[in-house]
Order: C-alpha cells, then sequence, then structure tokens
C-alpha cells in the first residue's frame, strides 16, 4: 500500500507492441505533468506515424490520480481507450501517456479481439517501462529576521528541508519544500517562533 503522499509513474519513455491478422498495435508511453505536454506527444506521434489508421490513448495526471481521458480514435466505442487505460489503472500510474499506433492489415479483429490488441499493446510497453515512486511536496515560504537565521536553518537541517530559494538581507525569506505528510509537522515548529512568518507557496 502506497503511503497518501506518494504515487507511481514511469522513468522514462517506453515502448511495446502487438500483432494479429497483419494488424500492428505500435504502443508507446510517455511520462507526463500537463496537459499541453499531452498534446505535444500526440502530435509528435501523429506526424511520426501520418499512414496509421488509428492512434487511440489514455492518460492519467496528478497524485490525486483525478484528471484522466481515454480516446478511441475512430474505433468502436470502448476497444481502445478504455483497456489502455486499464493497463495504466492496473498499475496505479499516473503523470502517464500512453498511445497505440494502429496499422491495419486488412483483416478486422471483431471488437473483443480490438480489446485484447490495445490492453496487450499498452501492457507490453508498461513491463517495458521502469515504475518508479514519487513523493508529493508542499511549498512554504517563511520570512524571518536576520537575528533568527541560526533556529530557522537548524529546523530546515533537522527537517532535512529542501531549500528552492532564499533571501537574507535585512528581512530574509525562504522558500522551501517539505514531504506533504511532515508539512503539518513543520509548519507548527516554525509557528512556534516569534517573529517567523509562514505560508503556503
Amino acid at each position: 500500500m502506497l503511503a497518501d503522499d506518494t504515487y507511481l509513474t514511469i522513468l522514462s519513455p517506453s515502448e511495446g507492441i502487438y500483432k494479429d491478422k497483419g494488424s500492428k498495435f505500435m504502443a508507446y508511453a510517455f511520462p507526463v505533468s500537463s496537459e499541453d505536454e499531452i498534446k505535444k506527444q500526440l502530435s509528435d506521434l501523429r506526424k511520426e506515424h501520418h499512414s496509421a489508421r488509428h492512434h487511440c490513448y489514455a492518460y492519467r495526471l496528478g497524485a490525486d490520480k483525478l484528471i484522466y481521458r481515454t480516446n478511441d480514435d475512430g474505433e468502436p466505442s470502448g476497444t481502445a481507450g478504455k483497456p489502455i487505460f486499464g493497463q495504466i489503472q492496473s498499475k496505479e500510474l499516473t503523470d502517464i501517456l500512453m498511445v497505440v499506433v494502429r496499422y491495419f492489415g486488412g483483416t478486422l479483429l471483431g471488437v473483443s479481439g480490438l480489446i485484447t490488441a490495445y490492453k496487450q499493446a499498452a501492457a507490453d510497453a508498461i513491463a517495458n517501462a521502469t515504475i518508479v515512486e514519487k513523493i508529493v511536496k508542499q511549498q512554504f515560504e517563511i520570512k524571518f529576521d536576520y537575528l533568527q537565521m541560526n533556529d530557522v536553518m537548524k529546523i530546515i537541517k533537522d527537517e532535512v528541508l529542501e531549500i528552492q530559494s532564499q533571501n537574507f538581507e535585512l528581512d530574509c525569506s525562504l522558500v522551501f519544500a517539505v514531504r506533504k505528510n511532515k508539512s503539518l509537522k513543520v509548519q507548527e515548529l516554525f509557528n512556534k517562533m516569534s517573529n517567523v512568518g509562514i505560508e503556503k507557496y
């Protein structure tokens, strides 16, 4: 069971393939973090495989896995996008785009044949990918007096916080990232210090 502040994704792009009755199903998996990235990958693949009959895909974004979409791209409804998405779900992946490009071989595969083909091609691409666990982090900005520098830096060192940016003038400010599960504890530590302001960044 994953902790509630971690998620699984793939480390780098991977490919898979499935063939049936002359049709070729080429699967591509990409790590993505936005819908703009997804549009670009789809556009690039369409250019690369401009003579292919179908470019079916599914994606899921975000640690909470709330953003997702499937697309059959002209195949019978539910025969392509859903089986591809099923493979993403079965491995609990997110921040991933999977595209299966089909070159038609002249023989119709029927609904069950299509579902199997898109599922197996997607499964092959995932099997060839490196799955990694990532941690959800929360960013905060703290503001404090120069005199409190040592106390602030002690908490940062003790709690192993990642400094993103810092400004040590007369009024100091610092942006750091912390694992989501630890964010409340860290907020409380800084809130106990007088003249230190902390807010989500």
